[in-house]
């Protein structure tokens, strides 16, 4: 009785087996999936986290930014890119030490769908430890806090970048 079960189950793997390949290969190749936002006509959306004071950080972010926006124009859609810097990051968007105010300013002006947040957090303390003002990059504009600016926009259907 269990060897005749056994063959039986054995049989019915196989069928299985064999039913799932005839049907894929019936179908071909699955369609590539097309994301939401493309099916939908609205525009890819990007939040990219800078939480660290290194210019190579802040420039291969810059990088992504300029590969993404660049990959989504040559096909004709839509992208919002938004850039939160908190953290030792904030230091990408101060006006008296950003390593790459220059790249920004230039990026901004070429690319309108391209904005920067700045953490309110990270800026007061900043200031209190440093017993000035922090200038930041007229790019740049200030959001209560950073950590919760990413976590507002991948609510909202953001995809998230760290690199």
């Amino acid at each position: 009785m269990i060897r005749l079960f056994s063959i039986f189950a054995g049989a019915a793997v196989i069928a299985l087996a064999l039913s799932s390949s005839v049907s894929i290969s019936a179908k071909g190749s699955p369609p590539a999936k097309i994301s939401s936002a493309a099916k939908q006509k609205q525009p890819h959306r990007l939040v990219v986290q800078v939480d660290v004071n290194d210019p190579a950080v802040m420039n291969l972010a810059l990088n992504n930014v300029s590969n993404v926006a660049q990959y989504y124009s040559d096909l004709g859609q839509k992208i919002e890119i938004e850039v939160v810097a908190f953290g030792p990051g904030l230091h990408m968007l101060r006006d008296d030490t950003s390593p790459v105010k220059a790249r920004i300013k230039s990026m901004s002006e070429t690319m309108p769908q391209l904005a920067f947040s700045a953490c309110g957090n990270t800026r007061e303390n900043m200031m209190r430890v440093e017993a000035k003002d922090i200038p930041l990059i007229p790019q740049a504009r200030v959001v209560k806090a950073g950590a919760v600016r990413l976590m507002e926009l991948q609510e909202q259907g953001w995809s998230y970048l760290r690199p």
